[in-house]
């Protein structure tokens, strides 16, 4: 505690002046000779690297409570260990019971050891702290980096006696020490502060370093080496002015805290009266977003419910308790509303909109200014509400005089799209907004209602898939950086009549890759091909043509997209590869074996004439099995036709098609003819569809073999 706080006042002690003496005499390399500190000019340890305090250290501090009155002994302490537990602190995070000043008689025994006051603690300071410790707590204890603590009936400081007294608090079983400034003698703070870091060390037990030093010299510039924590101001006190002036203060310090290192700004005022719940809320909120310690201030065995609900919010206490261990920054200060922004480890945000001023007011920023831009959406959840809502990047709030709201924004990552060659009209979309009415699936626009339209249909060309809108429109889908291509009929539908007029255009990421030109309903369907090789996100914009947007009904007719890579390179054999999908006339198709009619594996090998095949597809007319492709692989060779168990009977046409188109026709075969053969170039095809029809003729024991099909790919 600093020397000006009103309830701590300064001893003077035979040690004091001795030291003040020697210091008149020798300057101040003398008095640390004097008093025993460490004078070598070899720097500290590299690091803390105690292991401790990854995330910011949460627990009590009695001094609030009690400071040095008669109620602060054993028992209090002990009660407060058990309040953790039953009411539920232990389980919010909590984890020490720290004492303050006053724990020890003001002077050292014979041998220069303190004492622990027998009145307070009768049993000893072990006895308290292995109570404690029996509820699967931390205990802390107190001192200063001077020749006594802070309050006239303190005892003596560390001053020269660091590693004694770490040995001392050692075998005790002390996890914590909180080290204060008072009755230095002006005494370098860094060597004083290294002298009991140094000591603790040695004692070889894992002690949590809590330095107290007031922010007077700077400790973030230098304490990280040393501590675990540093004071970055002096006290604070139970009032909104004092709060929030200290907040101030912290909040530039940022860039200096992490695990095992945090600026403290002192401990919790939260439930000691001076404050409303709105402000308090304040405070906490600020304390985690600043990743600060939470060391609860306020007498736990008055406690309300209100100040229990601010201690355990859980959602604010996991903002503060963060593993990536990043402090929040000030991203806007105007007219006493602030906001900030602190990164998570989960990629999410902690947003704080604190209102400064004695009104109410709203206090707006977005997702890109907090740094998580870019994202379709996000989750927004209010830590203190608990209402959880989405949104498209804006956050805003009305936030009360005093008050802060206080939210967990995350960015939703939509799951890319699967492998294959899809169909767009079947997909989700990460937003959809249209001129007139909503955008259907699989029908046009008819402007009001859901549902309320036609078959899409463009220049008398009916299809049974994609997207009709109205101008303007504009659909955005997750690419996920998968997908190559998407190929799409684009025009003004028929229910326009010749009215209407549009321009469709295909952007990958913010980059146009396929534009239309300006179609009317005059027009018929226009195929555009759009390369999304590598983009996170399509956008299918429709705009008017400049003339207003009387009857623009659009349609994207039939878009289909190709997302992820098809088969490796090689030879394959093409009954080994997974179908994209396989329809049959009798039965399902078969791998390496004949179409059987009925169940799967009912069939026999696949014979041809007297030509047998241990590889294959058997199928019945009308068939089409189709495989992804990717744009990888060039050719399809295979044997075609009527399997011998039909014997004479049967009549099949088989066909390649790539992409829709067809590229290979076997004419018409019989069961009495023997196998042809086939070839079929794919060289950019990102589909390949093996068709199969009867003859015109019935489908009649049109038993199909693709016999020996070899699939290359590069």
């Amino acid at each position: 505690m600093p020397l000006a706080a009103p309830h701590r006042l300064r001893r003077s002690l035979t040690a004091a002046t001795t030291a003040l003496t020697l210091l008149a005499g020798g300057g101040a390399l003398a008095v640390m000779a004097a008093v025993g500190l460490d004078v070598a000019t070899a720097p500290p340890a590299a690091a803390v690297e105690n292991t401790l305090a990854r995330t910011p250290q949460m627990g009590f501090n009695n001094w609030n409570s009690t400071h040095c009155r008669a109620e602060f002994d054993e028992s209090m302490v002990k009660g407060i260990a058990d309040l953790f537990v039953s009411q539920g602190l232990k389980d919010a995070g909590y984890t020490y019971v720290n004492l303050d000043d006053c724990w020890a008689l003001p002077v050292r025994d014979a041998a220069g050891n303190l004492v622990p006051d027998p009145v307070r603690f009768p049993n000893g300071i072990k006895a308290v702290a292995d109570y404690v410790h029996s509820k699967g707590l931390k205990f802390g204890l107190y001192s200063s980096a001077g020749t006594s603590t802070c309050d006239v009936p303190g005892f003596p400081g560390g001053l020269g006696h660091e590693q004694q007294d770490a040995n001392q608090w050692a075998s005790w079983g002390v996890d914590y020490l909180k080290y204060d400034n008072c009755n230095n003698l002006g005494l370098d703070a860094k060597q004083r502060y290294t002298a009991m870091g140094e000591a603790l060390k040695a004692t070889g037990r894992p002690i949590l370093y809590s330095i107290c030093e007031w922010g007077s010299n700077q400790p973030w510039t230098w304490a990280e080496p040393l501590g675990n924590s540093w004071r970055t101001t002096g006290d604070i006190s139970d009032s909104w002015s004092s709060m929030i002036a200290i907040a101030h203060a912290n909040q530039a310090l940022a860039p200096y805290a992490g695990p095992g290192h945090w600026n403290d700004p002192d401990m919790l005022e939260v439930g000691n009266g001076g404050m409303t719940d709105t402000e308090y809320r304040t405070h906490f909120s600020l304390w985690a977003e600043m990743s600060a310690p939470l060391l609860i201030g306020s007498d736990l065995r008055t406690a309300s419910p209100a100040t229990l609900a601010i201690l355990k919010n859980t959602d604010v206490i996991a903002v503060d308790q963060d593993p990536l261990g990043a402090q929040g920054t000030v991203i806007a200060d105007s007219d006493g509303l602030v906001v900030m922004s602190k990164p998570l480890a989960d990629g999410s945000r902690a947003i704080t909109l604190t209102n400064e001023t004695t009104t109410p007011r709203t206090i707006s920023t977005t997702a890109a200014a907090a740094g998580i831009g870019g994202a379709h959406s996000y989750t927004v959840k209010d830590l203190w509400s608990k209402e959880t809502t989405t949104s498209r990047g804006a956050i805003s709030a009305s936030v009360p005089s005093h008050g802060t709201v206080m939210y967990r924004v995350t960015p939703k990552t939509p799951t890319p799209l699967p492998t294959g060659l899809l169909r767009l009209g079947d997909l989700a979309w990460t937003s959809a907004g249209n001129g007139w009415g909503p955008v259907e699936r699989d029908h046009s626009n008819g402007e009001a209602a859901a549902g309320d339209g036609h078959p899409l249909t463009i220049g008398g060309t009916t299809y049974a898939k994609g997207l009709g809108v109205h101008a303007a429109s504009d659909i955005r889908y997750h690419l996920g950086g998968t997908c190559r291509n998407l190929t799409v009929d684009v025009g003004v539908d028929d229910e326009s009549g010749t009215n209407g007029s549009a321009v469709f255009r295909i952007y990958r990421d913010r980059t146009l890759v396929a534009d239309s030109g300006v179609r009317r309903g005059t027009d018929g369907p226009l195929r555009l091909s759009a390369d999304l090789t590598g983009g996170g996100d399509l956008r299918l914009l429709v705009t008017d043509a400049g003339d207003g947007d009387t009857f623009d009904h659009a349609d994207w007719a039939d878009p289909r997209i190709a997302c992820g890579t098809g088969p490796s390179t090689g030879a394959h054999a093409l009954s080994d590869l997974a179908w994209s999908s396989a329809g049959n006339g009798w039965g399902p198709v078969e791998r390496d074996q004949s179409n059987g009619e009925t169940a799967s594996g009912d069939g026999q090998p696949l014979t041809i004439g007297t030509t047998t095949y241990t590889k294959g597809l058997g199928v019945h007319a009308p068939s089409a099995v189709s495989y992804y492709l990717g744009g990888t692989c060039t050719n399809l060779s295979t044997d075609v036709g009527v399997d011998a168990e039909s014997g004479i009977r049967g009549s099949v046409v088989f066909q390649i098609l790539a992409d829709g188109v067809k590229v290979a026709d076997s004419g018409t075969l019989t069961g009495a003819k023997a196998a042809v053969h086939l070839s079929a170039p794919l060289t950019g095809a990102n589909e390949l569809t093996l068709q199969v029809t009867d003859a015109g003729d019935g489908n009649t024991s049109d038993h199909a073999d693709w016999a020996a099909p070899v699939l290359t790919c590069t």
